[in-house]
């Protein structure tokens, strides 16, 4: 690293020390600013020792599309398996929402995000509230170099742009959901869709899949020298259905949306295991915390398959909510673990957080739960009470423990025992009475908390 990349690293990690210890003081009056700061060289170091952060979102993937766990014959993932066998794999990983947006709304602010009124990828159209702080926020300020590149989804128009919520770098298309992957130049019918480098549109060319891949190794090849955070975001393996015509000929499942499938997906396996031998030829890859996960159930639109799960995205049965998810950090988490407790998306951001030593900020309700002295032990243990899903449309779920409670698109009330029924097949709404109550009542009172819809409808 240049001594002028050291020094700014250096100022920046001493400026958040000191927002951290005027923060502590205002809180507990005995504890004084301390009257000068620690030397520089310690601080460099500690800047050396902060962890990268690389968060790698896939698009509507099926929860057996990965080849880690029980999968049909032609899922191969071989380099999504080779995260999870470096890490700990999490067999009831939730996201936050049966579609899109909300997720990713959950995850870049480690809340439920309804509390904001983001409950539809319809609210992607307001944009993210520009009162809520993200991930990259923080991470910028304590001296993080930060980028996102692919699918950003929380807003077109310019104060929600990627580069006015904490990112430096930006590669992507800003919303709605889908994209094409081989159509990339732009169209001034289709602004929203129009890919972005940084501020600028710009036209393309490739497979977005593999673009998207390109810019990401490019930032980590950019920034070895220095604590980054990586947010990649595919929309792989979203509708379209579109691929190389060389990978679709290597699978013949007897369906072609299925085979076309199984294309999208190994070419983003492809793309994922560049990102990983970016990490590992840039000697980075051990002190790196990644986090692997699909941002709602498979959709059943694209062929995807959530076996043994009932249903697909858009749907609070588990096929809607359930998905693959990794978490890796070879300094620090055992590799080849399988945890079976509930984890949910937003417990990202404050397990990002207290990696990086920093504070989550005062004065707002932070759902999230940091997840590392979990994945440490071999224990069993639980992060959330309890778990809420809500879209506002007349579905609802809860989870505590093995129960889950919910409300389907016919507003019938349901009661499962994921332990015993992992498929939801079997209602026991009429034999328990006591687990229902004690959810629908619990579930009301959160509702109650949560905002109203941003986009007022």
């Amino acid at each position: 690293m240049k001594w002028s990349g050291v020094l700014s690293l250096a100022l920046g990690v001493i400026a958040l020390a000191f927002q951290l210890q005027v923060a502590r003081t205002e809180a507990v009056d005995e504890h004084a600013i301390l009257d000068t700061p620690a030397p520089l060289a310690h601080h460099v170091a500690q800047a050396a020792a902060l962890p990268n952060i690389v968060v790698i979102v896939s698009d509507d993937q099926g929860f057996a599309d990965v080849s880690y766990q029980t999968h049909a014959e032609e899922v191969h993932t071989p380099n999504i398996d080779r995260l999870a066998a470096a890490g700990v794999r999490m067999t009831n990983g939730y996201a936050s929402a049966f579609v899109c947006a909300p997720s990713r709304a959950g995850l870049l602010t480690g809340r439920y995000q309804q509390r904001y009124g983001f409950y539809t990828a319809r609210d992607s159209r307001e944009g993210l509230p520009l009162s809520e702080i993200t991930i990259a926020d923080l991470l910028q300020q304590a001296g993080y170099a930060t980028g996102v590149f692919g699918k950003w989804h929380l807003g077109y128009r310019p104060p929600y742009h990627p580069l006015k919520r904490g990112f430096e770098e930006f590669y992507g298309f800003l919303g709605h959901g889908a994209h094409d992957y081989f159509d990339l130049k732009f169209d001034p019918d289709q602004v929203h869709n129009a890919i972005y480098r940084n501020n600028e549109i710009i036209d393309e060319t490739g497979y977005l899949t593999d673009n998207l891949a390109r810019e990401a190794v490019s930032f980590i090849d950019r920034h070895r020298s220095h604590p980054f955070f990586l947010y990649l975001p595919f929309n792989a393996v979203h509708f379209p259905m579109q691929a190389p015509a060389e990978d679709i000929r290597r699978f013949n499942t007897g369906h072609h949306d299925r085979d076309v499938l199984m294309a999208m997906l190994w070419r983003m396996d492809i793309a994922i295991g560049e990102v990983l031998d970016a990490l590992k030829r840039n000697e980075v890859w051990d002190n790196t915390l990644i986090f692997f996960l699909s941002d709602n159930g498979g959709a059943r639109k694209n062929s995807a398959d959530n076996a043994p799960l009932r249903d697909y995205k858009q749907s609070v049965y588990e096929g809607g909510l359930r998905v693959p998810f990794v978490v890796s950090w070879p300094e620090r988490l055992p590799a080849g673990r399988v945890r079976h407790d509930p984890v949910i998306l937003f417990d990202i951001f404050p397990t990002i957080c207290a990696a990086a030593g920093i504070e989550l900020p005062p004065g707002r309700i932070y759902d999230g739960r940091d997840m590392v002295p979990l994945l440490q032990d071999d224990t069993t243990g639980s992060l959330h009470d309890v778990l809420y899903w809500d879209g506002d449309d007349g579905q609802w779920a809860a989870r505590e423990g093995k129960w889950k409670l919910l409300t389907n698109k016919q507003n019938q009330l349901e009661l499962y025992d994921l332990e015993a029924d992992i498929g939801e097949k079997q209602n026991l709404v009429e034999h328990h009475p006591d687990v229902v109550r004690r959810l629908r009542t619990s579930y009301e009172t959160w509702r109650r908390q949560m905002g109203k819809r941003i986009s007022g409808r």
